[in-house]
């Protein structure tokens, strides 16, 4: 009877950086150009990291449950509405934009008319273009301070030229909706469903899909 050689296993390392963000988010400055910038977010692939247009960087802690399950239903309803047709494409969280204005962001769902990506080179592909989201969503989570969370939408996404956006706070079960003309939507309550309007025409988020788990 043979017995089966003793196998060595690499030792598990975790992400340093991710040590230092479990419970809150590692926010500091940095000049760094984009390059570089770029070489470090595809880097560190299970962390998510974002800058502002000012050299802020900042990397947030990783989702809780009851946040990924949001998360993950506000990009199944867009996953599912770009699947029936072929007007665009939906990203997912994971998806790194880089704005005209220097900024770099990723949001919790992402929509692209094929217009756009078109324009894009097989080589620009690769790599983290510089693109503009026409539609996005984005979640709260725990760890999530909401005032940053509205600058964001403001000075980040729609001052870079997104058509239509919507902040959902789970928390607090309240929704944002900001739009290319500069209007902001409060609504309270998630007895509703969220629309595309003529961005995304037919596509439906029921917020009460947030809060069934």
């Amino acid at each position: 009877m043979t017995t089966a050689p003793d196998i060595e296993l690499e030792p598990q390392t975790e992400n340093p950086l991710l040590a230092l963000v479990r419970h809150e988010p590692l926010v500091f400055r940095s000049t760094m150009p984009r390059e570089q910038f770029h070489r470090f977010v595809l880097s560190h692939p299970d962390l998510k990291i974002e800058r502002d247009k000012y050299g802020t960087i900042t990397i947030h802690p990783p989702m809780t449950f009851d946040s990924g399950y949001n998360e993950g239903e506000a990009f199944y309803a867009l996953k599912h509405w770009s699947k029936t047709n072929d007007l665009g494409r939906a990203f997912s969280p994971s998806t790194s934009f880089d704005m005209p204005d220097g900024a770099e962001y990723k949001a919790d769902g992402a929509w692209i008319s094929m217009e756009k990506i078109n324009r894009l080179s097989p080589e620009e592909r690769k790599h983290i273009p510089v693109i503009v989201p026409d539609f996005v969503i984005e979640v709260r989570s725990e760890t999530d301070r909401i005032g940053k969370l509205k600058k964001k939408m403001t000075d980040g996404w729609m001052a870079n030229g997104v058509r239509l956006a919507g902040l959902i706070d789970p928390l607090r079960e309240k929704v944002w909706i900001y739009r290319a003309d500069g209007s902001v939507e409060e609504l309270s309550g998630f007895d509703r469903v969220l629309s595309g309007e003529e961005v995304l025409p037919g596509f439906a988020l029921n917020l009460a899909d947030l809060k069934t788990l």
